[in-house]
């Protein structure tokens, strides 16, 4: 049996919030339940209409670890809708979706809630390995003069020598490698220069500030903390930025030899994004109206120390298996993880050799027109809750297309350990 579409009928999203090396004003779940709230209470049904709630979330805080039952029962949708959590790294609420339209192909499901969050700037700081051996052998000591003499071994340097458990998580364990020095790898590869990656980073925040002005965010909705402030807009966004500024940044990941900067990668963000997703059966129970269909997804897998180019292992089967070329595609959603990640895909793409031992195709496969490519910025400027992203890409892309009174979209992302995911969806004016 082939894909079989789903709709898409609504969806919403949170601000992203920029991390500033503390935790932000909100937890994963009140990111979430602000979004979902604000998107059912302009629904048809109820949340206890749902059949499943399916988050995405790469980094739930140890008190909501199966954070999408927890986000379920704070919206209401009741004890006897199901809720559950899915990982994929970067493309996680990718994965929510993805999961949501394998079971509403299969009947198990009609109306589904399916999305991502992160709140990344509430990620742990853990104790070190030898930090915890001590706290082992205080805990094993019974007498005061034992306690005394272990005592008399902690060293100041375990106490303020924390393990950042989001460095952790940014770092693959396989080959050892964060995520930015893979996108050095990228850079050294193809030949992408500073300047590129500068120029591009300035074109996302840019795309984003004339987004903001034209109307074109209406995905987002205000969030309002405890003490009444209001956060209406993604706050990384940078209407001054510019190749000046960025070049005066310093390689991050590479500090010798590199050309990644803080400014030519995503930001560490805070956000939720939801979508609804509808089989016909729920579409005219409803009579629900919706935005559009995905009618295609694919999943891919590489080798991890070149993980940025995932998006074009996995957006190439769902051109071909459509009969489409890159530039049959009205707009295109690449999430922006690095500057020099995204300008790779491209290469890649135009690359004969490339094609050719990567992608077992003849030649080249084509060039992506720029100005369809992430019209609205992207993760450089709009920041990155890796949980949220995936999501996100997928519910601009249908505003997007409606917007432009375009009818064919793909959204596609690269995912941390090796892989890429991508959804081809239809705009329904």
């Amino acid at each position: 049996m082939g894909f079989q579409p789903v709709y898409v009928v609504d969806g919403a999203r949170t601000p992203f919030l920029k991390g500033r090396n503390a935790p932000g004003p909100f937890s994963a779940s009140d990111l979430a339940v602000q979004a979902g709230r604000a998107l059912l209470i302009r629904q048809s049904f109820s949340a206890s209409d749902f059949d499943e709630v399916i988050l995405g979330c790469a980094s739930p805080s140890p008190d909501e670890v199966n954070i999408g039952r927890v986000v379920a029962l704070r919206l209401g949708c009741g004890h006897k809708v199901p809720a559950w959590t899915v990982m994929r790294n970067c493309a996680s609420g990718m994965q929510a979706l993805d999961s949501a339209i394998a079971n509403i192909q299969n009947g198990r499901s009609q109306l589904v809630l399916a999305g991502g969050v992160d709140a990344l700037s509430h990620a742990a700081l853990l104790y070190s390995e030898a930090m915890v051996r001590w706290f082992a052998q205080m805990m094993q000591a019974r007498t005061l003069s034992e306690k005394a003499a272990v005592f008399a071994k902690l060293r100041p340097a375990q106490l303020l020598s924390p393990v950042i458990a989001l460095l952790k998580g940014l770092t693959d364990p396989n080959i050892g490698l964060l995520m930015g020095q893979t996108a050095e790898n990228l850079a050294w590869r193809f030949g992408i220069s500073r300047h590129d990656m500068d120029q591009f980073s300035v074109g996302s925040h840019q795309r984003a500030v004339a987004a903001r002005a034209a109307g074109h965010l209406g995905e987002i909705v205000p969030l309002l903390d405890t003490q009444g402030t209001v956060y209406g807009e993604d706050d990384g966004v940078r209407a001054d930025s510019n190749l000046a500024a960025l070049s005066k940044l310093k390689p991050f990941f590479d500090r010798r030899y590199g050309r990644v900067t803080p400014g030519n990668s995503s930001q560490i963000s805070d956000g939720a994004a939801w979508l609804i997703l509808a089989s016909q059966a729920a579409v005219d129970k409803w009579r629900l109206e919706p935005l559009g269909r995905i009618t295609d997804s694919q999943w891919a897998a590489l080798d991890p120390a070149q993980m940025g180019l995932g998006p074009v292992h996995a957006a190439t089967p769902i051109l071909q298996r459509n009969g489409l070329a890159l530039d049959d595609v009205d707009l295109w959603e690449i999430n922006e993880a690095f500057a020099a990640q995204v300008l790779g895909c491209l290469t890649a793409w135009e690359s004969d050799t490339y094609c050719r031992e990567q992608l077992d195709l003849p030649a080249a496969f084509g060039s992506l027109p720029r100005a369809r490519l992430n019209v609205d910025g992207g993760a450089v400027a709009v920041g990155h809750p890796v949980g949220a992203s995936g999501a996100r890409i997928v519910l601009h892309l249908l505003l997007a297309l409606r917007a432009a009174k375009a009818r064919r979209g793909v959204a596609a992302i690269c995912i941390g350990g090796g892989q890429g995911g991508a959804m081809l969806v239809e705009s329904i004016s």
